[in-house]
């Protein structure tokens, strides 16, 4: 008999399958949905510090603001910020209402006052964890790389400081020694690392000449970028690992256990096939693992890592003229 259950960020799991954050994620009756159909675990759509003052700041365009005085004003945006993280507690205390399974929190900030509140009120509404949805673009010339991973570890070590509920860090792949960087982020008490996160991707529209996003939702290829750093790093950092981005049926999930991953995070594969993709996907665990005699996850995961495999030589290698040598 297969045991599919696994352990992630000191949580038990069913089985390795998160359904990652996004909108799908936002409402109790999906999270159910997703649940039944054999979900281990779910991160709740993120809440965005930049959202809520996006929010205050369209609201803010239809009121009078020049007749308001100063302390009205900041009672109007006070309120509404409020309002929205209100929101966000209570999808969280439905969710533990009804679902069984954890349900991690997801913020993401670039306040550290906000990163500190929210994570505190996140906490008391009972999340069973906390996802740290960061990324910081480093597009500035006048900030080092040291300088840009500074800012990580502040905001890892204050929020570690602020709860007691297990943290994970999603991040994305800018770094300029990205295994190195990974492992600092481990040693500052996290429980696990996402990788990598989505970023929005900017596209021109050669007829309106305006900016629009590309590549809403990821592709099966996108896969292999986490594979490669997750099977570099696993066995060297001091956390759990779950691999995100591009993980779309279950030969992928299977993939990124065996580099390494605690668990896998599914999102795109869901909004275009539906939430019964959970359970096809687990099926195709069962049946691989059954098929090569694993009795569980930990019997194989990690097998093809770097540090575990007899020749890891190709994670390391970047050019590929030998497979393009033969090209015409």
């Amino acid at each position: 008999m297969v045991d599919l259950s696994t352990s992630y960020m000191g949580l038990t799991l069913k089985n390795p399958i998160i359904v990652g954050s996004s909108g799908l994620t936002n409402s109790p009756d999906k999270i159910k949905e997703f649940e039944e159909k054999g979900a281990g675990a779910v991160v709740l759509k993120s809440i965005f510090e930049e959202q809520i003052r996006f929010d205050i700041h369209k609201t803010l365009e239809f009121e009078d603001t020049y007749n308001l005085s100063q302390e009205a004003f900041d009672y109007v945006k006070s309120t509404m910020k409020d309002n929205s993280v209100s929101h966000y507690m209570n999808l969280i205390r439905e969710v533990k209402k009804n679902v069984s399974i954890p349900a991690i929190a997801s913020i993401n900030c670039f306040t550290m006052s906000e990163w500190i509140s929210i994570a505190k009120d996140i906490e008391k509404a009972g999340a069973d964890g906390l996802e740290l949805n960061v990324f910081i673009m480093p597009g500035k010339l006048d900030i080092s790389g040291a300088e840009h991973e500074k800012m990580y570890f502040e905001i890892i070590e204050n929020i570690k400081k602020t709860v007691k509920i297990p943290v994970a860090l999603k991040t994305g792949y800018y770094f300029s020694n990205i295994v190195h960087t990974l492992k600092q982020f481990s040693w500052r008490g996290i429980q696990a690392l996402v990788l990598f996160n989505r970023f929005f991707t900017p596209d021109i529209n050669l007829e309106t000449m305006k900016l629009q996003v590309a590549n809403v939702f990821s592709k099966p290829e996108e896969q292999y970028i986490p594979l490669r750093w997750i099977a570099m790093i696993a066995g060297d950092v001091r956390c759990d690992i779950s691999a995100s981005t591009g993980i779309h049926d279950a030969p992928a999930v299977i993939r990124q256990l065996l580099a390494g991953a605690t668990t896998t995070q599914l999102c795109s594969t869901l909004y275009l096939h539906g939430a019964d993709q959970i359970r096809i996907i687990l099926e195709g665990l069962t049946q691989w693992m059954e098929a090569h005699k694993f009795n569980q996850i930990s019997a194989f995961r990690g097998k093809m890592s770097v540090k575990a495999h007899e020749n890891p030589v190709l994670y390391h290698r970047v050019q590929y003229l030998k497979h393009l040598s033969g090209m015409e």
